[in-house]
């Protein structure tokens, strides 16, 4: 009975393996709940903001602000990615990084160069072993993300921009669909662009700054480049948990299946040793 023993003990530690998952399931789904309501939170002013940041593109403001000024050749762009720290959330960060890698081949065969900003360690992780130029970077964020342990390595970026380093700066990160759909975005954070369709009219945007537009204007680009990055993080956060609650939920149940194939192959072996026990003992007696 030795194939015996060890079917059993693959079956106590498939069993030991589906109480973590479904551990994992339960926390991940408390978790995601709050994370959604973080993140639904935020969504509306992170909208608004961009569209009201965006009409600058389209105004003749008193003050020109440098993320709205376009350049005509695009040597070096920056990247900020926005990746989980932790694994075991399905293709989540799988999806976010075939994006950025594509994104990348599309930049070296235009001979453009690109700076990194990496928020999170999977990101990280990636970009290392790209051997990416990494400009910045931040991980260990936890459940809950805070706007000042963002803006450092952000900033890092914003001032490159700002000092001609880079051309342009673009974000990638997962948007949250629904709790079982999520895919990766790739935006354009600066320059300013007009994107939106309902920008596209005829309309030309005028405004009165008081008490003076460039220190309006300068903190208008502050707060439309925090929130887009605090949105960013919020929606790749109730994207991490929702995918981690369903890649649990599966191996669960996967578990649960593979369990149930085990115990029906150990009562089979466990059968066909007791039957051959029983026809040796047959033979036994016939033969005395």
């Amino acid at each position: 009975m030795a194939a015996g023993k060890e079917i059993r003990s693959k079956i106590k530690s498939v069993e030991n393996t589906r109480k973590i998952t479904r551990a994992m399931e339960m926390v991940a789904a408390a978790k995601m709940r709050k994370a959604q309501e973080r993140m639904r939170s935020a969504r509306p002013y992170a909208e608004k903001i961009a569209s009201v940041a965006a009409h600058f593109s389209l105004a003749h403001p008193e003050y020109i602000h440098p993320f709205v000024v376009s350049r005509g050749t695009i040597k070096r762009v920056g990247l900020i990615l926005v990746t989980t720290d932790k694994g075991l959330c399905g293709g989540l960060n799988t999806n976010a990084l075939r994006m950025t890698l594509n994104q990348l081949k599309a930049w070296e065969e235009k001979k453009i160069g690109v700076d990194v900003c990496a928020i999170g360690n999977k990101g990280l992780g990636f970009m290392q072993r790209l051997g990416a130029n990494i400009a910045s970077q931040v991980t260990g964020l936890g459940d809950t993300p805070h706007l000042e342990r963002l803006i450092g390595p952000v900033q890092v970026m914003l001032d490159a921009y700002k000092e001609g380093r880079i051309d342009a700066l673009h974000l990638v990160y997962s948007r949250f669909i629904s709790t079982m759909k999520q895919e990766p975005v790739l935006v354009q954070l600066l320059p300013l662009s007009a994107e939106d369709p309902g920008l596209r009219d005829k309309h030309h945007w005028d405004y009165i700054y008081e008490p003076e537009a460039r220190g309006v204007v300068d903190s208008l680009m502050v707060r439309y480049i925090e929130a887009l990055i605090y949105q960013a993080v919020a929606e790749n956060l109730a994207c991490e948990q929702s995918a981690r609650m369903v890649a649990m939920k599966s191996a669960s149940d996967n578990a649960k299946t593979v369990v149930d194939e085990l115990k029906l192959v150990y009562n089979k072996t466990r059968q066909a040793a007791i039957t051959q026990e029983i026809s040796e003992i047959v033979a036994g007696a016939s033969a005395v």
